[in-house]
């Protein structure tokens, strides 16, 4: 059994005792509020379990999306975050009937019989519970089709209230496992069907390319936050009252965009593939990312998620318009930054870093990671000058220029005469660079899961936010001038200046 206690993203194991806790938690009749208690204590208790759609530790960072969630609700109310991790969802549960944690979070949605034994606050994110199965299993069009079927599921988990009304033949329950062991087992073929969550599945897909989404047993319901059903109202009120704030805010939306905004980008064939590339090609310039990576204070799976969406890793690459080698560098780029033979993989992937490094630094400061890096990825793409315009056409239509979610609705626009007419540098395929940052994003999930096996089986690497940090002053890497106003920058780097995705 692990503890953590959390003040901001860094953890610290602590050992605690049950007893103790349930010592601190249990009052009688006279006793304050809860919301008074955990005030006066200075401490908000949470019960969880690592999955990539709560919470994992990535390295010394703490994250999931509900776990910035419940962060950002201890922080809104003065207090401290302290996590305590479970095996599983059961023992989620028996910690809140005993009164031993103020919130449990356990990636379920809000059910009758759930509802008898805890208080329940919706969290506002809607899930389905999706029927998943081998690629070599017989496909099933309905309901009908799974008659006489086992169907596998997690122990504690939502789906269990939906399948009994199936009349299914059989339903086996899995308490040792968790989504990742579960999806192996139905990527292997070991089990032909199984039920989970469309969020955990929406998360783990690309990992488990042979397994296949049949339907969904239900309607979109809402995961929900547990809170002991012995608490008074004061805590379910003061987190209802801190949701809404947050949905009207757009820290809902930030979130949701952050941790699932990018995941729809890689299908069946695409994963497969991408997997295929890892072993075969990868490996022969695995070397050459980390180095100029490092040179440049770069992650190099950045630096080789992007040298994957540019050329499949093939040195050789050419487009129709000219752009060529592992990283594409246009002829312009190329000379721009010093590179001469654009069909040489080492130099290709220094000119990619060095490139990238450049635009990067010219992404505003004040523009918070991974935004940042979103940034210079759509301006890598589709040229600074572009990126600009589609930030201006945001700012003007009172939405955040310094926020990808925003600006990324308003790239595509740049296709259309009646918005591109208003911008200082014109038409623009805006399409491009939104597919290519979601593309990226989730080139760069899967080799982070494969070169830290550290992380938890079905931990969501992607949020990961040192991806760019200051270059090592030796290494002679090429910064760009200081520039006092636009103009200044847009004579330093030509809009048109970037790279383009060669057609594969």
């Amino acid at each position: 059994m692990s503890y953590f206690f959390t003040r901001t993203t860094r953890s610290h194991r602590l050992p605690a005792a049950l007893a103790l806790l349930g010592a601190i938690l249990v009052g009688g009749c006279s006793q304050p509020s809860t919301l008074q208690e955990i005030r006066e204590e200075g401490v908000l208790h949470v019960i969880t379990r690592v999955a990539p759609s709560i919470y994992y530790q990535e390295q010394d960072t703490l994250t999931g999306y509900d776990y910035e969630l419940a962060e950002a609700f201890a922080a809104h109310l003065g207090v401290e975050l302290r996590v305590r991790e479970a095996d599983n969802n059961p023992e989620i549960l028996s910690v809140l009937e005993r009164n031993f944690a103020h919130i449990g979070l356990a990636g379920l949605t809000s059910e009758p019989a759930l509802e008898e034994r805890f208080k329940t606050v919706p969290t506002g994110m809607s899930v389905q519970s999706v029927l998943v199965y081998h690629s070599e299993a017989a496909g099933p069009d309905s309901l009908a089709d799974l008659k006489g079927q086992t169907i596998h599921i997690l122990a504690g988990s939502s789906h269990s209230h939906v399948l009994p009304d199936l009349d299914l033949a059989n339903v086996e329950s899995h308490p040792d496992l968790d989504i990742a062991g579960l999806l192996k087992r139905v990527d292997s073929g070991e089990f032909s069907y199984a039920v989970i969550s469309s969020n955990e599945l929406d998360l783990n897909h690309v990992f488990f390319p042979r397994v296949l989404e049949a339907f969904a047993f239900n309607k979109p319901r809402q995961l929900v936050w547990l809170l002991p059903k012995v608490q008074d109202e004061s805590l379910a009120r003061a987190i209802t009252d801190f949701l809404e704030q947050t949905r009207r805010s757009g820290l809902m939306a930030q979130l949701q965009e952050r941790f699932y905004g990018h995941l729809d980008r890689l299908d069946y064939v695409g994963a497969r593939t991408f997997m295929h590339h890892l072993d075969n090609r990868l490996p022969q310039y695995q070397a050459m990312f980390e180095q100029y990576a490092r040179n440049y204070g770069m992650d190099w799976r950045l630096l080789a998620a992007i040298g994957y969406q540019e050329s499949h890793w093939r040195p050789n690459a050419v487009s129709p318009t000219g752009v060529r080698g592992l990283m594409m560098l246009t002829q312009t780029t190329a000379k721009y930054i010093g590179i001469n033979n654009r069909l040489d993989a080492e130099e290709s992937i220094e000119g990619g870093a060095r490139y990238f490094r450049l635009i990067h630094g010219r992404i505003p400061e004040r523009i918070a990671e991974p935004d940042r890096t979103w940034f210079a990825l759509a301006s890598y793409n589709v040229g600074y000058g572009h990126l600009e315009d589609a930030r201006r056409l945001t700012e003007s239509a009172g939405k955040d220029p310094d926020r990808w979610m925003d600006v990324k609705e308003f790239l595509p626009l740049l296709t259309q005469r009646e918005w591109y007419s208003k911008t200082r540098f014109g038409y623009a395929r805006g399409h491009e660079p939104v597919t290519y940052v979601q593309n990226i994003r989730r080139y760069y999930d899967v080799l982070v899961r494969i070169t830290e096996p550290g992380l938890p089986a079905d931990a969501e690497p992607e949020q990961t936010l040192a991806w760019i940090g200051p270059p090592p002053e030796e290494n002679g890497a090429q910064t760009p001038p200081p520039a006092e106003d636009e103009s200044t920058i847009h004579a330093a780097l030509p809009p048109e200046l970037g790279l383009i995705p060669p057609t594969l």
